[in-house]
């Protein structure tokens, strides 16, 4: 490649990185409280819900999953020091906030603390009454950082194993957590049926599908739109079954499993729901800047929930027919691909796709990356990856087989030698995944 061609690779990886950096700037947690929460003279304003505090005996807020942390942080900002309540994520809290618990759970399996919070939760919601406001703050990674299984039989060792299953099945996340409501005391509406009657109002910070706002966290607060039957179904058509632990097993062959409440529960009468974030603020960010940078832009969500191979091929395809319109493009595309880890390795379903990507523009005028906006990639130290048409040649130049390393799915290793991951730390936040193809 020539000296040029590596400067103008160069340039891209930098502009790549950019446009995620700006879009996860723009969709930060901070911003959307500032844009759609305050307090002034005892009314609190939550998007078009006014509360005026005065009239509760007490106001208690519940904030889980991610970017928990984040998200209590900035309701204090918007709203002061008037709240108590209970904090649970997957990271240490720096600094604690007064008058709140704080558990850190586990993610991508429960642990114990996942299940002390899941008790001190519903104990605290069982504490209160007609005169009480409750706010719950949902962001991903929810479903396993509190959990609380709906038998007793089931221990934490069986509920790591069933959440392994389903994480390593290959089925896209609307599936695994229709699964996991079912066997929760806490998921699927469960605790806002805890919380029943108190004036409720949750605010989300998704990382599902937006057509699927119940699936966040697996839903504790939301009427549940998957049922029983549908559990059956997955189950069976992932092979799930024999994996399970016997207690989970036994549920299932007994068809013993409980219907979550649905909309026409009493539990939801004094609920709201409102959407901070989601995968759409982050794309759109991203569209403009890309724009700013004279770039012809397209928005492409098609390959949500794709098999990562299939996705990559998918999104090459589009990025080269609308190459043969424009001279600069850059395609974006937002939500998850899957990966049916048969034997693993170290990496996550964005190095995955990334690997597949560099594979098929080896040589060519163009930069993918694909990043997690949590900043954690499966089980490496990575949020993600950018890859370019010099990746396969600068991974033969240090001896390194990218065919090996997709069949083991041990991506990090090969992408960190080579520069090409991206490593952020956690976010504080958690909007699904970005992919940047750009042909220049």
């Amino acid at each position: 490649m020539s000296p040029d061609r590596e400067r103008l690779a160069l340039d891209m990886r930098v502009t790549a990185r950019h446009l995620f950096e700006h879009a996860l700037a723009e969709a930060s947690i901070d911003r959307a409280f500032q844009r759609h929460v305050d307090c002034e003279r005892g009314v609190l304003r939550i998007f078009e819900d006014l509360f005026y505090l005065e009239s509760y005996r007490r106001i208690v807020v519940v904030s889980i999953g991610k970017a928990a942390h984040s998200m209590v942080n900035s309701l204090e900002m918007q709203a002061g020091s008037r709240f108590e309540g209970i904090v649970a994520s997957s990271v240490r809290p720096a600094p604690q906030i007064r008058g709140f618990r704080y558990f850190q759970g586990g993610h991508p399996t429960p642990n114990q603390d996942s299940l002390r919070a899941a008790d001190a939760i519903l104990k605290t919601l069982s504490a209160m009454d007609l005169s009480c406001l409750v706010i719950f703050l949902l962001s991903g990674g929810g479903s396993s950082i509190v959990e609380k299984p709906i038998d007793d039989e089931i221990s934490l060792e069986d509920l790591i194993a069933t959440y392994q299953v389903l994480v390593l099945s290959g089925a896209p996340i609307a599936e695994i957590n229709a699964i996991r409501k079912h066997l929760s005391a806490v998921k699927g509406g469960r605790l806002a049926q805890a919380a029943s009657p108190v004036q409720q109002v949750s605010l989300l910070v998704s990382d599902v599908p937006d057509n699927m706002p119940d699936a966040l966290a697996s839903g504790p607060t939301m009427p549940d739109s998957t049922t029983v039957n549908d559990c059956q179904a997955i189950a069976q058509k992932y092979g799930m079954l024999e994996h399970f632990p016997a207690s989970v097993r036994e549920l299932f062959e007994r068809r013993a499993l409980e219907e979550t409440p649905k909309s026409d529960d009493p539990a939801f009468h004094r609920s709201r729901w409102w959407t901070l974030l989601s995968n759409a603020s982050l794309l759109q960010a991203a569209k403009v800047e890309a724009e700013r940078h004279q770039f012809t832009v397209e928005i492409d969500n098609s390959c949500d929930d794709w098999d990562y191979l299939r996705a990559a091929n998918y999104l090459l395809d589009r990025l080269y027919q609308l190459r043969k319109n424009a001279e600069r493009v850059c395609l974006i595309s937002g939500g998850e691909v899957t990966v049916k880890v048969t034997n693993g390795g170290v990496g996550g379903r964005n190095q995955q796709f990334a690997l597949a990507c560099a594979k098929r523009i080896s040589g060519e005028n163009i930069t993918v990356l694909s990043a997690g906006t949590d900043g954690i990639d499966g089980n490496s130290p990575a949020a993600g990856a950018i890859v370019d048409g010099t990746t396969i040649s600068r991974a033969t130049a240090r001896g390194l087989d990218v065919e090996k390393h997709i069949a083991s799915f041990h991506a990090y290793p090969f992408l960190e030698a080579l520069g090409d991951a991206i490593v952020t730390g956690s976010t504080g936040n958690n909007l699904r995944d970005l992919r940047i193809l750009m042909a220049y």
